[in-house]
């Protein structure tokens, strides 16, 4: 049965739609708006509330937790220094991605581990006999993820204290409403963004502060719906949608390293023994994967065209379809898989996350992409793009 987040007393009531869905056991709001293109807008002009408490958190502690890190991510956990985060996969022993996320160094021998899925028996495993300590916090820690050009006048505003020197991919402690909180400069939404890592017992005290805050900067809370967009025009890959965890493949092809997933740069081969190192070295030394994560843009006028053949007006949804889809060779067979597609209202372009081989992998290179209009399967035409789509440098700077 599912439950609500830390958050709850207060998402609860702003979800005027009662749209939710389920994530890792609570309740996340799809929508809290009439249509969430009214948080998309939030996100990319104002500044938006995201609750993602119901990721996995882990406090990972102790004299060898050091060795503990760089034993599991494909990373130099070396070069993590205090107060930096790093974002990461880690691999099982066939060099296959069971998960990514972030790993925050809080101090010489403490990090904060975030996952989508569960980790703590994995993590556990490969901490036996070092001199470390594991500790789920998922439901002692709440997490917002404040994001949009206006999120730092916000953080600011809230907790009278300057953000502008706290660089990407950083951390800090900070107060808020009198909360020992954690500050990171992360999100999934490509945009200027930050995390708050709260105590759950007072969650409630820290979104009032920054919503109150936010009141002058046309802050929203925001749902799953508008921060799948935002994720897609960013480039950034979903769980068991762009790519599926090892622990869960049921088949050889539902295997992914992480050069397969657009992660490759970052598996540093040249450090010690990590898990997965010696399967991720036989691939690199073939050359590589035989798949590869592309950005696509279709093509408008075919999509139009589609329609125009039975005699209606074009459309398509503001909302991400997660299910794969053919990819083609022009006038070919098919030769891969659309994961991810929506449309960009930023960009005013239909766009997707594609695996194909490494010869369809260059930015310019021409395919068509499976596009069904009532029931009846066409082709559109498709580039392949750079990633991610969206750029936007306020994101670092």
């Amino acid at each position: 049965m599912s439950v609500g987040t830390a958050f709850h007393p207060r998402t609860a009531p702003l979800n005027r739609k009662m749209q939710w869905r389920e994530w890792s056991g609570y309740y996340a709001s799809s929508v809290y708006a009439d249509a969430h293109d009214i948080e998309y807008n939030a996100v990319r002009e104002a500044a938006a509330m995201i609750d993602v408490s119901p990721l996995y958190k882990y406090r990972v502690t102790g004299p060898d937790a050091p060795r503990l890190v760089d034993l599991v991510i494909t990373r130099y956990a070396t070069k993590l220094k205090v107060g930096q985060v790093f974002y990461t996969p880690w691999c099982d022993e066939h060099g296959k991605v069971i998960d990514d996320g972030t790993v925050h160094r809080l101090d010489e021998t403490t990090y904060r581990w975030t996952a989508a899925d569960p980790q703590y028996r994995w993590l556990s495993m490969n901490a036996r006999g070092l001199d470390v300590h594991v500790e789920d916090e998922s439901e002692a820690t709440a997490a917002v993820a404040l994001q949009g050009p206006f999120s730092r006048a916000v953080l600011e505003a809230a907790t009278g204290e300057s953000f502008a020197d706290l660089r990407y991919f950083r951390r800090r402690p900070a107060t808020l409403a009198g909360i020992d909180v954690d500050v990171s400069r992360t999100g999934y939404t490509g945009d200027l963004g930050y995390e708050v890592w709260i105590p759950a017992e007072r969650a409630v005290d820290a979104w009032d502060a920054l919503m109150d805050a936010g009141a002058a900067y046309g802050i929203r809370p925001a749902g799953m719906l508008a921060l799948d967009v935002v994720r897609l025009e960013a480039g950034l890959i979903l769980l068991e949608v762009d790519y599926t965890s090892a622990r869960h493949a049921l088949n050889p092809e539902q295997n992914y390293s992480p050069a397969e997933i657009g992660l490759g740069k970052l598996v540093d081969l040249g450090k010690g023994d990590f898990v997965g190192k010696l399967a991720l070295r036989r691939e690199a030394a073939r050359g590589g994967p035989a798949r590869r994560l592309v950005g696509l843009a279709l093509d408008w006028y075919g999509i139009e065209g589609l329609y125009s053949a039975q005699d209606l007006p074009p459309s398509i949804s503001a909302s991400v379809d997660r299910s794969a889809g053919p990819v083609y060779a022009p006038r070919g067979g098919q030769i891969g898989k659309v994961t991810s597609l929506g449309w960009s209202p930023i960009l005013k372009q239909a766009i997707g996350l594609a695996s194909v081989p490494p010869s369809y992998e260059a930015p310019g290179t021409r395919l068509q992409a499976e596009w069904t209009v009532e029931g009846r399967h066409g082709r559109v035409d498709a580039t392949v793009v750079p990633l991610p789509f969206l750029d936007l440098e306020r994101k670092r700077t």
